[in-house]
């Protein structure tokens, strides 16, 4: 939450000091996105659990994603649409905490069918022995 608010921020003195901020904006997001990646990838470990090969295509995914954002730069500066940009990137992170959020909850969901279906086991059980 904290990281959003600063980032909210930085985008406001942007309009004064639009080059100097670019690159250090940049650099955060790209914190972000890889602290938003690390949760996603850790929550698909919980499900199948290749836990060594998991962490292996976490750390490739994460070199991929700064690749792809430092080639993004550069064609912020020529088409200078950089602020138009960063807003739909700001979307996109909040989308994927919902997502996050949305996982939770099924699981919680889960959880609770589990539960169910045990009771409904004890139940029969208890059926056969009268």
């Amino acid at each position: 939450m904290q990281q959003q608010q600063q980032h909210r921020h930085q985008q406001q003195q942007q309009h004064q000091h639009h080059h100097q901020q670019q690159q250090q904006q940049q650099q955060q997001q790209q914190q972000q996105q890889q602290h938003h990646h690390h949760q996603q990838q850790h929550q698909q470990q919980h499900h199948h659990h290749h836990h060594h090969h998991q962490q292996q295509q976490e750390e490739h995914h994460q070199q991929q994603q700064q690749q792809q954002q430092q080639h993004q730069q550069h064609q912020e500066h020529i088409c200078g649409c950089y602020l138009q940009q960063q807003q739909q990137q700001q979307q996109k992170q909040q989308q994927q905490k919902q997502q996050q959020k949305q996982q939770q909850q099924q699981k919680q969901q889960q959880k609770q069918q589990q539960k169910q279906q045990q009771q409904k086991q004890k139940q029969q059980q208890q059926d056969r022995s009268v």
